[in-house]
């Protein structure tokens, strides 16, 4: 402490500060070397200390790490933080130590990296295998933020990082549904350029967790904005079963809206228009090779569409047509029940044959009784020659 107080009396700046305190924390804490967790585990077990002798050393370090950090933002790695908050919870730190290195690795979320960021559990209480709770802490403050300590650039960082985290912890079997959307939910729908990486991570969610009920998924589905996945991943939704219909009729909706959407390439020439709404021009105009290339994209799209169209028409079709015959047939056998269930006079008889022609065959049956009333002789019938 006392040499920390005398370097920044000297002036020297809180960068250079920073990267001699992870250099030689790394010495006092073997965890916090990149690649020496196999090695701090064989240091650990050849160590004649004893494991709450150990423990208890370790604690102070960090402890006495946190407490003599420079209070700049950028001072200290981000990802040197993260492996401090890894050992942290390992070896049971004070809430308000956690709760510090926390607010510092919010203030640079986007420039850790998903390796470290990766913390296992060390509470008995959580079933997952990651700390998905410190997470999801970790990216509630660093949305929480001003917008003047945090830029566009970040936000759509720390999107990704957590695109990618949940791909990561989707497999696990103990993550919860609610664990799940939290974390996808916890930054803007303005965050992210692209909703593939978090269509990927949801879809990877239902394959591990085949026993999602429809109302989780419909849920896990909101999440999703169909207009800004890409051709390639909205063509993977509309073949997915394992989405609802209703998700995969919205992202139909989209790709068919995103083909007729008129694209004028007239203003590039001039530089006042650009064919993407929102993009500023880029000062040259498209070759011929790009244009056919984008064109020739847009139309095996459109074909893809109209394939999966005539698709579900057919099936519509086929549905109907199972439908009416279930009917036709519960409407016949009830017409051929009845003459046994209610047995009748002849004339009853005859009347209910009249009416199975009429209905099931299209054609009229001779009315004997109409003959015999009129007088007229019934045909005779001729004898078998045989």
């Amino acid at each position: 402490m006392k040499i920390d107080v005398g370097i920044k009396a000297k002036g020297v700046r809180p960068d250079l500060i920073g990267s001699i305190i992870a250099h030689y924390a790394s010495k006092w804490l073997p965890d916090l070397s990149i690649d020496d967790a196999d090695k701090s585990l064989t240091n650990f077990k050849d160590s004649p200390e004893s494991v709450t002798a150990s423990w208890m050393k370790k604690r102070f370090c960090v402890e006495t790490l946190v407490g003599i950090l420079p209070p700049e933002k950028d001072s200290v790695p981000c990802n040197f933080l993260l492996r401090l908050l890894r050992i942290a919870n390992m070896v049971g730190v004070e809430p308000a130590y956690r709760a510090e290195l926390e607010k510092r690795i919010s203030w640079q979320l986007d420039q850790a990296s998903l390796k470290e960021l990766l913390i296992p559990s060390f509470s008995h209480t959580c079933g997952t295998l990651l700390d998905v709770e410190t997470v999801l802490r970790l990216v509630k403050r660093f949305n929480n933020m001003d917008e003047a300590g945090k830029s566009g650039a970040a936000l759509v960082k720390v999107a990704k990082l957590v695109d990618c985290y949940l791909a990561e912890i989707a497999v696990d079997a103990n993550l919860m549904l609610s664990e799940f959307v939290a974390l996808a939910g916890a930054l803007p729908s303005y965050a992210r350029a692209t909703d593939d990486g978090l269509y990927r991570a949801i879809d990877t969610y239902i394959k591990a967790h085949p026993g999602v009920p429809k109302e989780g998924r419909k849920s896990l589905c909101r999440l999703i904005d169909s207009r800004k996945l890409s051709p390639e991943a909205s063509l993977h939704a509309a073949q997915n079963e394992r989405l609802p219909v209703r998700a995969i009729i919205q992202v139909l909706f989209s790709e068919h809206a995103k083909l007729n959407r008129p694209i004028n390439w007239s203003g590039s020439f001039s530089g006042t228009r650009s064919p993407n709404n929102g993009i500023e021009p880029s000062g040259r105009c498209p070759s011929n090779r790009e244009v056919t290339a984008h064109q020739t994209e847009i139309r095996n799209l459109r074909e893809d569409v109209v394939k999966l169209q005539h698709h579900c028409n057919s099936l519509e079709a086929q549905l109907e047509r199972v439908v009416e015959k279930k009917k036709k047939g519960f409407f016949s056998w009830r017409k051929l029940r009845m003459p046994i269930l209610n047995p009748g006079s002849m004339t009853d008889a005859i009347q209910g044959s009249e009416e199975e022609g009429e209905l099931g065959h299209g054609r009229r049956t001779p009315n004997v009784k109409t003959k015999l009333v009129q007088g007229q002789a019934l045909p005779k019938w001729r004898k078998s020659m045989s």
